[in-house]
């Protein structure tokens, strides 16, 4: 049997974990029974030592099987067998990256010796040479000190990665001694008086906790596994990133619970618990932060000398395009960055595009005399929904919007890579204008006035029989039209286009589209292109698939 992703199944996680196809996992990460005696509904908490060891040996056996040759496993574990596992882990066959420490508040209380507020974290990887770790990710980077404490100008924009560190109270340490980016992690328990605390299950993880592992080692539509589901944090993290997921759980309650929790889930959707814990944590001494942020980052002032450089330096570049088309053209763009940095400016290629942007709102950039390339709707048809879905994908991945995605060059480049791998062939220029394109005519007023006006008469309609994706290869179906990808009874993608058959058979024969595992198609025959835009806000309104943008939700 060949287990399904985006399921809990109940049973015996090493017998799950058999049914998964071997290879197939990207992530695993497990936090099992401690053996500490806690009081589960049917697990026994208090083994022998040799059958809880001979118990995890079979279980990490079969997640070593699951994994592709480039996956990884966290382990989370306490004191009592953080060394056995490690060494057991590595006997069969995985590689430690990282001993990471979780530090958390509201540590668990210890009578006769020191009171106990930190879990161990393992980072195993199969191939030492070859695996997912996503350090550029600026949702996995943090804040430096420079940009913390002292606003300095030279601070990188990106922030900064781990660390080694031992620290005792990230309260009162001074900075940069703790971060979150260190090895010693510091996020609360999740506490009975938390908001984010789903009340059935004692040993809740962060949210946020396990958003940094999901983000870090693995990539959207990748397939994670959680063998001990609990309370379903790594499933409900996993589905709100844009990843697949299978989870096992022993208790029927528990699985019953968890399925709650997933349903209550959306893709896109804020991970619950702040993203840097020390921020939300009392300091006992007071101490001034320079750096505004917004949204997480770090807010940079612009003074007028540096704000007329960005200038020079966007006029000399630009040959008369618009800022838009600078930025999704990577020559001019290159271009740009290089007459910024001869002007010695402060900062880095992200923030001189995000200044760049910030003085075009201003007005007072000079009017664009190049009009350049313009594509139309017809010309992007072949690769829009490419386009949409790796903005989709980026945005929910690095939790930035489109223009922070073009300002980040490492951003704008995964974006490319994306939506080459979902429609090929196709030029940078063109998937990011593809990009703007959807962004500005589901902003547009005319066409959220269209959207909302039709969505009563949309909703009374009866919606076509699902049907083989195969089918849709027949030539009746070389003609404009709506569509809907599903798999199973989830709604991956809706899409509209002048030719369903060509976009059905890219999609049968790209990799990038196979990955999510579409089983099957629902067809509008639809000619009118303002009635083609009310069907597809009105599904994915309705639907909220996958991989469409966020900016057709709010049509």
């Amino acid at each position: 049997m060949t287990l399904q992703p985006n399921r809990i199944y109940q049973g015996n996680c090493i017998e799950k974990l058999r049914q998964l196809e071997a290879g197939s996992v990207d992530l695993v990460f497990a936090d099992p029974p401690f053996n500490i005696g806690y009081s589960y509904d049917v697990y026994d908490d208090q083994r022998t030592t040799t059958d809880y060891l001979e118990f995890c040996e079979a279980w990490i056996r079969e997640v070593h099987t699951a994994l592709k040759p480039n996956g990884t496993f966290w382990l989370a574990i306490g004191d009592e067998y953080a060394a056995e596992l490690k060494v057991l882990a590595q006997q069969l066959g995985f590689h430690t990256r990282s001993w990471v420490i979780w530090y958390y508040t509201f540590g668990v209380n210890c009578v006769r010796g020191f009171s106990r507020s930190h879990t161990h974290l393992f980072h195993f990887v199969k191939d030492p040479d070859d695996f997912t770790f996503n350090g550029e990710n600026p949702a996995v980077r943090v804040a430096s000190a420079r940009q913390l404490v002292y606003a300095d100008s030279r601070a990188s924009t990106k922030g900064r990665l781990p660390d080694n560190t031992w620290i005792l109270r990230p309260q009162d340490a001074p900075a940069p001694s703790f971060s979150p980016s260190h090895d010693t992690w510091f996020f609360s328990r999740v506490a009975g008086t938390f908001k984010e605390r789903e009340g059935f299950h004692g040993c809740q993880m962060p949210e946020q906790l396990l958003g940094r592992i999901v983000r870090v080692s693995s990539n959207p539509g990748d397939l994670v596994v959680d063998p001990f589901g609990g309370s379903g944090t790594t499933l409900a993290v996993a589905k709100k990133l844009g990843r697949r997921w299978n989870g096992f759980e022993l208790s029927k309650e528990y699985v019953s619970r968890i399925e709650q929790r997933i349903e209550g889930c959306e893709i896109g959707q804020d991970l619950d618990g702040p993203a840097d814990p020390q921020k939300s944590a009392p300091k006992t001494a007071r101490g001034k932060t320079r750096t505004k942020f917004k949204n997480g980052r770090p807010v940079i002032s612009l003074d007028s000398e540096t704000e007329s450089s960005v200038i020079e330096a966007f006029t000399e570049a630009s040959d008369g395009h618009s800022t838009d088309y600078l930025l999704c053209d990577p020559k001019l763009s290159k271009r740009f960055l290089s007459a910024c940095r001869e002007r010695s400016l402060p900062g880095d290629a992200r923030m001189w595009n995000s200044f760049l942007l910030r003085i075009r709102k201003s007005g007072k950039l000079p009017k664009s005399t190049n009009s350049g390339r313009r594509l139309s709707y017809t010309d992007m048809d072949p690769y829009s929904d490419g386009s949409e879905s790796a903005m989709r994908l980026v945005g929910i991945d690095y939790g930035m919007t489109l223009d922070e995605m073009l300002c980040s060059p490492q951003a704008a480049s995964e974006f490319d890579q994306l939506a080459g791998m979902f429609s090929p062939g196709y030029s940078s220029f063109e998937y990011r204008w593809a990009a703007l394109a959807l962004r500005k005519r589901a902003g547009t007023k005319r066409y959220r006035t269209l959207a909302s006006d039709q969505q009563q008469y949309w909703s009374q309609q009866r919606t076509p029989n699902r049907f083989a994706l195969e089918k849709c290869l027949a030539a009746k179906y070389d003609c404009p039209g709506v569509y809907v990808v599903l798999f199973e009874d989830s709604v991956l993608y809706v899409g509209e286009t002048q030719s369903i058959r060509d976009r059905v058979e890219k999609l049968l024969n790209t990799e990038a589209w196979m990955n999510f595992a579409p089983t099957a198609v629902r067809v509008w025959f639809l000619k009118d292109e303002q009635k083609q835009f009310g069907l597809r806000s009105f599904l994915i309104n309705r639907d909220k698939p996958l991989l469409n943008s966020e900016y057709l939700r709010q049509s």
